[in-house]
């Protein structure tokens, strides 16, 4: 959400940041609907003023014994006339409110433009590809000639973009979860921490995902919403919160389902687990002061690649361009895997500092110690990692001629020592 005061002080900077994302001017049709309201709220405060006067007059008349029928008549009128205002205050709010929540945050200063992901920019590769002397299968080839992985019965199930795994690769996506979760809470500080996966609408607003994602959810009979990521629940665990400023920052992780309805994803990623309904994965949020989070945008990246530095993946390092970054970031970093079954590197970790914007929406706030009033929390949100993604890289990477899969040595104590699968 943005700040329209900011907006009436500052609108060609506004139409600049929103014109980097590929959007049309807004700052003056926003400040004018915004003066529309503010000067409805200054007849209403003049009414009320000129009731309570009157008001007064009626009781000083009756305390003389005069009649006070005129004045009653008057505030009569009066009350008619704020009510009229009041539902027009609260229609040009709601508009107001309205429009202001269909536009993005602003990007940062340092994001590259751009239109699209042929536009972000590769920051680094660390690791290097593995070398095969034959050719590398696909994880799908691979899970189902070891009758661990089936599309088939998902499909039996539940329908396209979902799987069935049994056997060790369950187990094998149990273990990188448990070892996902370990490294985040006991190496870098991190609060595990079990949510709920059923949301109200409010959650949703409150990071960005409503009112302009819908069509990427999936909703329940008693108007829940499965959720898309954990950073909505965990997120929103700040929401109508004024913080002491030495409770920051405050970093928590969770492991859980997600759903996505994928509509806007219709013939892309269709083979295998790449792009599905319903996936885990543990994702990294933190709540910091705003001085802070450019330094806490760093340490979560971090924190997201040591996963795969521990599993002896190659991967790269892009921050995202301003036309592909998410609604609600203002600087985002992917990470991105190397998938010998498709050669070349895929998404599975998203690292965003979102600002003050979700927080704006949530109204997540905290005193500081030294100064008057409130400021609001930046919010930062990141995966560490997408869990069914990073098993396809281990499979692919480890994967060997038979079709047997080598169990990295950092899973296999969650492994019960299993070296290989076959």
């Amino acid at each position: 959400m943005h700040d329209i005061r900011w907006i009436r002080e500052n609108p060609a900077n506004f139409d600049s940041a929103i014109g980097k994302r590929g959007l049309e001017a807004a700052a003056a049709a926003l400040v004018e609907l915004d003066a529309q309201r503010r000067h409805v709220q200054t007849e209403l405060q003049e009414l009320q003023t000129q009731r309570n006067e009157t008001s007064k007059k009626i009781g000083v008349a009756k305390g003389k014994g005069e009649k006070a029928i005129p004045l009653v008549k008057e505030v009569g009128e009066l009350k008619n006339k704020m009510l009229s205002l009041e539902g027009e205050e609260k229609t040009l709010s709601a508009e107001l409110n309205d429009l202001l929540s269909e536009i993005p945050n602003l990007p940062s200063a340092d994001t590259p433009l751009g239109k699209g992901e042929e536009d972000n920019v590769e920051l680094r590769v660390e690791g290097r590809p593995p070398e095969f002397g034959f050719e590398p299968k696909d994880h799908v080839t691979l899970g189902e000639n070891l009758s661990g992985m089936s599309f088939e019965k998902a499909g039996k199930l539940s329908g396209a973009r979902f799987v069935v795994l049994s056997g060790a690769l369950a187990r094998l996506e149990r273990a990188l979860a448990s070892f996902m979760l370990d490294v985040q809470t006991i190496e870098y500080g991190y609060t595990e921490v079990s949510p709920p996966v059923l949301v109200k609408d409010k959650a949703l607003y409150g990071t960005g995902q409503l009112p302009k994602f819908a069509d990427d959810l999936f909703k329940t009979t008693e108007d829940l919403w499965l959720i898309p990521t954990a950073e909505v629940p965990l997120t929103n665990l700040v929401a109508n919160e004024i913080l002491a400023e030495g409770e920051l920052p405050i970093r928590v992780t969770a492991l859980t389902p997600c759903f996505r309805s994928e509509a806007g994803a219709a013939g892309k990623d269709t083979r295998g687990m790449l792009r599905q309904h319903q996936f885990n994965k543990v994702e990294l949020v933190s709540i910091c002061h705003p001085q802070n989070s450019l330094e806490e945008h760093e340490r979560m990246l971090g924190a997201a690649e040591q996963i795969l530095k521990r599993l002896g993946l190659a991967y790269r390092v892009v921050v995202l361009c301003t036309g592909d970054i998410g609604f609600s970031a203002q600087k985002t970093y992917d990470l991105e895997v190397w998938m010998p079954g498709q050669n070349k590197f895929r998404e599975i970790s998203s690292c965003s500092n979102c600002g003050e914007f979700q927080a704006r929406r949530m109204k997540a706030r905290f005193r500081s110690d030294n100064e008057k009033g409130t400021q609001f929390v930046h919010t930062l949100n990141g995966s560490g990692l997408a869990v069914g993604r990073c098993l396809i890289a281990v499979m692919e990477n480890y994967q060997n001629e038979d079709g047997s899969i080598t169990v990295p040595e950092e899973l296999r104590p969650y492994m019960n020592g299993l070296e290989c699968i076959t």
